[in-house]
């Protein structure tokens, strides 16, 4: 008569593992739409995130940017997200709105055909990533590369055939948040991108195949 298979030990370790994944609030993400502009607020704060941009850095000209900086931007984000338009993602965790990405067609932003390290690599119709916004209690979590999984998610039943980012590759270790607005490089190779440009030592051009 063949043995019985003794019960596993659950180790401490997995029980606690186990017990956080049931008591941790539930994560979600979804498209920024008119019904939702209020946790966009909530999210970015009476600054728009950073120095009055409300994510319309890469979407303005310098000049015309500058001119509207804070409530400006603010009304011209909000007319973009009312016209149905894609401007991005936001991630909720327990309900609380706690992250942000954007992403839409590279023809949009305006400023990156502009800028001479991160013009196109070539004729390839691209979805860009351009923002990486994470509220200050919830970084180093784990949330940028989860938000950019699923931007590219997102990307993928918009039948976009490339996704694009442009992270910074930090000279040392360590950088302030405020300079890594774009993502940073291993966030983006840790979410499946791979470098396919580099004209600046910190500012690879990266991308994900959707096909």
């Amino acid at each position: 008569m063949a043995k019985s298979a003794k019960p596993r030990r659950t180790t401490g370790a997995a029980r606690t593992t186990a017990r956080a994944k049931r008591t941790a609030p539930a994560f979600a993400v979804h498209p920024l739409t008119p019904e939702r502009w209020s946790d966009f607020e909530q999210l970015f704060g009476p600054r728009g995130a950073c120095g009055g941009c409300w994510c319309m850095w890469w979407r303005r000209p310098a000049a015309e940017f500058e001119k509207n900086k804070g409530a400006g931007n603010k009304r011209a984000m909000k007319r973009i997200v009312s016209s149905g338009e894609t401007v991005g993602l936001i991630g909720y965790r327990g309900g609380v709105p706690v992250a942000w990405i954007a992403l839409a067609p590279r023809s949009v932003f305006v400023r990156l055909n502009r800028a001479r390290v991160l013009k196109p690599v070539d004729d390839t119709p691209v979805w860009s990533i351009v923002c990486l916004f994470v509220a200050r209690d919830q970084r180093r979590s784990g949330l940028g590369v989860r938000m950019l999984r699923e931007a590219v998610k997102y990307a993928r039943r918009q039948r976009a055939r490339v996704v694009e980012g442009y992270p910074v590759e930090p000279r040392q270790n360590k950088m302030p948040d405020a300079f890594a607005w774009t993502g940073l490089a291993e966030q983006f190779r840790r979410a499946g991108f791979e470098e396919v440009a580099r004209r600046s030592a910190t500012r690879p051009i990266m991308r994900c195949s959707l096909r």
